[in-house]
């Protein structure tokens, strides 16, 4: 028999299935979180967010030319092509597990029976299934994100080190080294991650070489294999690049050349060192210096793709993000600028206060014919540190997260133990333990917790006295939890199969268990050192550890070969070598695939696209749309870059509008998107000018108008500005009371207000700003108020913080899916809510906008669901404005729709207690049997789910107090909302539920 050929074609069978698996069940159109972004950027060839995947878009950018033309297809052959890599990745984990179990049960020299062959595929088939199925890989394998290929480049270095082991004694073996420094560099453009295998291949480097292994050498090389990802990690990635940066510098602003000749000549210097490195290294024979010189050569040429955003960039596409086309923006886009960084050795705590800020070295930026200094990289002091922080902060409402999770009360300072604490119960147990089990014992449910829960995201094992000793409630467990799809339960088996495969390794072959574990260490826990991570993160982070699960997967694989060799201590090998792989086939990937299809099946899923969608359709022509976070912006971006959908719609991210390039761009117009009436000269606010600018209460009671107070910030006379303690200079905000004068006769001229409330129209717009300090991006909104004269629509999307949109509230009317700013009192009486537009709204609701198939998709994510409240608010605020003018039969359209397109499903408490508006409008227009469904389906659920939290009570802490407060509420309206229309039934159910665990867990 070949072996070779039955190894290439299993691995192939392996791959090809893995990959019809990810193509049965991918979503067929862009997805939440970066993947918008991804899919229009590649499409046009544009700069994602920092530092880029260049490659990644290069390669997804030849996968959409497999929709010929149709742009509703770009997006599905995107995603195919995450798929397709998802699959290669499976092939060569496939090769890597036989590789290594080859080598513990083939003796060199003997031959291999078909026994033997069938108990080294059969490992390999069921590791790399595992791990195809696994819940961390298949999410990612199914849309267009970076770590699909990612993972593929991590499984490539692999095989290829242990190709490069297995004929490192032959004639230019070495260039199998050369290949694997060519695709990491290559990795470099799409993600960091391939890196971490580094320490690991440097180990089997050492265990084939070395004539006698020892601790001092392993050290060593550990050491050293450190070094070399250091010095990619930062001499390559970053002060290559810095060096070049300095060059230019040097060139531009002392020689007086032209932009970019330092760089020039900094490469030159660079191929031409090199170039002479190896050929010094050929001439004097010394073959680690040339294959370390040729390696980086490699390393550097992969590195290259970074090109097409230097290149992309000067083109100034709409999306640029960081507008890198010189040196210098360049060098702060590798280095993430815009997302800062986080103390790893020495640091702050969460409650230090800050003391004193240092200069640092200066910071540059291009300027008309020179680099221009832009400030200095400020190191701030603080009253109090400590050695490895593990709870600092950067944002506001860190605090709360980290006293939640070491228990600390207000007020109460955390010592230096609480690193550690904090290191072990969320950054470890939290943020990757969690993750692990998921993958390999079970998981309770896709819900995040962003504190402790008993009942949200936890992983469980599927055996009731272990997750009921863990969780608790098991036994009162509701429908809605046993249903749920994202509920899988593998009962340990993936993980007892990776545990023997591991032990078994470590009795055969110590030196290659070693490598394997320090890739799994490196992959996942050293990220999670790294990462540094601080609570109540806005959505999971296990994509960051699927290497380290890849190498679990391995052991999974050795540990089905483990299992054949223990049986065949009992029976006759010809039984239990085919026992052996079919249990272990069934009993893990096929159940893996079996629990995990429902949850990452999302073939049947548009929410993205279509709320997307609805955002844009809920402006007027020409609007500008003012959104905030990545959901809100990044499939917007998609579906105006690639399907061309309402490309009139200028859409403005205000967390990106503080950087100073990205209002370079809204100042002007690009490809078909009018540019924004912002008046400011680009030297008012480059980086480096009013990044900040701070209130100083100069006791004016009068508002002051809005025009006034912009030309205050942005004047350049010093008697404008303060001095501050450290000598600089800075505009200043001396008032929160704005107020802008409304000119009638624009607004009227540009149907900005319904015809209906042209008598609600108000002479001036009074509010009062709501922060201590003006950043560019409100600096920016302020000159936009000013300038646009009511020429444009102006919209902030409905999930944009009421703390970014400048204290205008009073002053948003909805309709639909955004607020629209217009001048009138849009607040209803109680104070809450916003007025909405019913004509416009009704139009949207029943004609524009579209729903996602939420009612039908056979699962929905957590931000899907969000998306759904979200959708239920916008039928009920429309619904009730339409009730209150009168029009009860638009009214009844808008609520039978809710309940045609919204889902029967209920999976958390957040959902249901939005419920009660949409059943007393029901009752109100008539439509009793369907408020009455609506009614006892809710309140069935909240009687399962507070059975399940007063369960949990019985045996855990009390950890879902806010679940049980919104669940009393929620019972306790749809009570008064069915005994307000004359269902006596249904009141008494939903009270008598209320009063009796009003009593349970209040005592009153």
């Amino acid at each position: 028999m070949d072996y070779h050929k039955i190894n290439n074609l299993s691995g192939w069978i392996c791959a090809a299935i893995a990959t019809f698996i990810y193509v049965l069940t991918m979503e067929p159109t862009t997805s939440w979180w970066d993947t918008g972004e991804f899919i229009a950027a590649a499409h046009r060839m544009q700069i994602v967010h920092q530092p880029g995947a260049p490659l990644f878009l290069l390669l997804q950018n030849v996968f959409s030319l497999l929709a010929f033309g149709n742009p509703e297809r770009i997006a599905y052959w995107m995603n195919f092509g995450s798929a397709l890599s998802s699959g290669l990745t499976i092939l060569f984990l496939f090769w890597t597990i036989t590789a290594l179990v080859r080598k513990m049960i083939w003796q060199t020299g003997t031959k291999l029976t078909s026994i033997g062959l069938l108990q080294i595929m059969g490992g390999g088939a069921i590791g790399a299934m595992a791990y195809a199925l696994s819940d961390t890989f298949w999410f990612s394998a199914v849309e267009s994100e970076v770590y699909a290929m990612s993972s593929l480049c991590t499984a490539v270095v692999f095989w290829a080190i242990l190709k490069w082991e297995a004929r490192a004694d032959d004639p230019g073996a070495n260039r199998w080294l050369v290949f694997i420094a060519y695709i990491m560099g290559l990795s470099l453009g799409i993600h960091l991650l391939n890196l971490l295998t580094i320490p690991a291949l440097a180990l089997v480097i050492y265990f084939r070489k070395t004539t006698k292994v020892t601790l001092a050498g392993v050290t060593k090389t550990l050491l050293i294999g450190c070094t070399v990802l250091a010095f990619i990690l930062w001499g390559i990635v970053q002060y290559l690049v810095k060096f070049a940066a300095y060059s230019d510098l040097f060139f531009v602003n002392t020689l007086g050349m032209g932009f970019g000749s330092g760089v020039v000549v900094f490469a030159i210097c660079v191929v031409g060192a090199l170039g002479y490195g190896i050929w010094y290294s050929m001439q004097r024979a010394k073959p680690i210096l040339n294959i370390a010189l040729v390696c980086m050569g490699f390393i550097i040429f992969g590195y290259s793709s970074f090109a097409m955003v230097l290149i992309r960039a000067k083109a100034n596409p709409l999306l640029n993000n960081s507008q890198p086309d010189d040196a210098f923006s360049f060098l702060w886009y590798l280095n993430r600028g815009q997302f800062g960084s986080e103390p790893l050795v020495s640091g702050p705590y969460f409650d230090s206060q800050l003391i004193d800020i240092k200069p640092g070295s200066n910071e540059y930026r291009k300027g008309e014919t020179s680099y221009e200094v832009a400030g200095t990289d400020n190191h701030p002091v603080y009253d109090r540190t400590t050695l490895f922080p593990r709870i600092y902060s950067t944002r506001d409402f860190h605090p709360q997260g980290y006293r939640a999770w070491l228990g600390l009360g207000e007020g109460e300072q955390p010592r230096p133990a609480d690193n550690l604490k904090f290191l072990t119960a969320y950054q470890l147990g939290h943020m990757y333990w969690r993750y692990f089990m998921w993958n390999f014992a079970g998981r309770q449910n896709d819900q995040q917790p962003l504190i402790l829960s008993y009942s949200e995201g936890n992983w469980i094992s599927g055996i009731n006295f272990i997750d009921q000793w863990r969780l608790g409630g098991q036994d009162k467990l509701p429908e809605a939890a046993k249903t749920d799809p994202s509920r899988n339960a593998f009962y340990f088996l993936p993980l007892i199969l990776g545990v023997t495969g591991l032990i078994w390794q470590l009795k055969r072959s110590r030196m290659d268990m070693a490598v394997v574990g320090l890739l799994f260490f490196f992959t996942g826990l050293a990220i999670v050192l790294y990462l540094n991570q601080s609570p109540l993160q806005p959505r999971e982070r296990d994509y960051a550890y699927a290497g380290s699960f890849y190498a679990f997967a391995i052991w999974i694989g050795i540990g089905a070969v483990a299992l054949a060799d223990v049986l065949k201590r009992s029976w006759n090998q010809r039984l239990a070598v085919p026992v052996a792989i079919t249990v272990g086939l069934f009993a893990v990937p096929v159940w893996m695939g079996v629990e995990g299809w429902d949850d990452h099946d999302r073939s049947q899923k548009y929410m993205a696209r279509d709320m997307a969608r609805n955002y844009l359709e809920s402006c007027a022509p020409n609007a500008i749309l003012f959104t905030y976070i990545d959901n809100d912006t990044f499939p917007l971006w998609y579906l105006q870059e690639v399907e061309g959908v309402r490309r009139d719609v200028r859409v403005v991210n205000l967390s990106l509008l503080g950087m100073d390039w990205q209002v370079r761009q809204m100042k002007e117009p690009a490809e078909g998107y009018e540019a924004l009436p912002i008046s400011m000269a680009d030297h008012q606010f480059a980086k480096g000018t009013r990044d900040v600018l701070y209130y100083h209460d100069y006791g004016i009671q009068d508002s002051v108008e809005l025009q006034k107070l912009l030309a205050l910030l942005l004047s350049d006379n010093p008697s404008d500005q303060l001095v501050y303690s450290n000598g600089d200079r800075r505009n200043f905000l001396p008032t929160k009371n704005f107020k802008l004068t409304v000119n009638r006769e624009q607004v009227l001229k540009h149907d900005v207000v319904p015809e209906k409330w042209h008598d609600k129209i108000v002479d001036t717009m009074v509010w009062t700003y709501d922060h201590d300090m003006v950043t560019r991006s409100e600096l920016t909104l302020m000159d936009i108020l000013v300038h646009n004269e009511w020429k444009r629509p102006i919209y902030f999307t409905a999930t944009t913080p009421t703390s970014q949109r400048l204290g205008l509230d009073d002053y948003l009317v909805s309709e639909g899916f955004a607020l629209r700013l217009m001048p009138v009192r849009a607040r209803n009486e109680s104070g809450a809510g916003h007025l909405v537009n019913p004509d416009n709204a009704y139009e949207n609701v029943m004609h524009k906008f579209t729903w996602g198939n939420m009612k039908d998709a056979p699962y929905l994510d957590p931000t899907s669901y969000a998306l759904v409240g979200q959708s239920l608010k916008v039928f009920s605020d429309t619904a009730e404005m339409l009730i209150t003018e009168g029009r009860r039969e638009a009214a009844k359209d808008v609520v039978n729709r809710a309940v045609q397109v919204l889902p029967e499903r209920l999976p958390l408490v957040g959902l249901a207690d939005q419920y009660p508006v949409l059943a007393a409008q029901l009752y109100e227009l008539g439509e009793t049997d369907k408020a009455n469904a609506l009614v006892e389906r809710n309140v069935r659920f909240l009687d399962e789910q507070l059975a399940y939290y007063a369960a949990i009570a019985e045996t855990k802490p009390n950890a879902e107090g806010q679940a049980i407060r919104d669940s009393l509420v929620a019972l306790e309206q749809f009570a008064f909302a069915a005994e307000a229309h004359g269902q006596p039934d249904q009141q008494r159910a939903a009270r008598g539920i209320f009063d009796r665990y009003r009593l349970h867990f209040f005592g009153s």
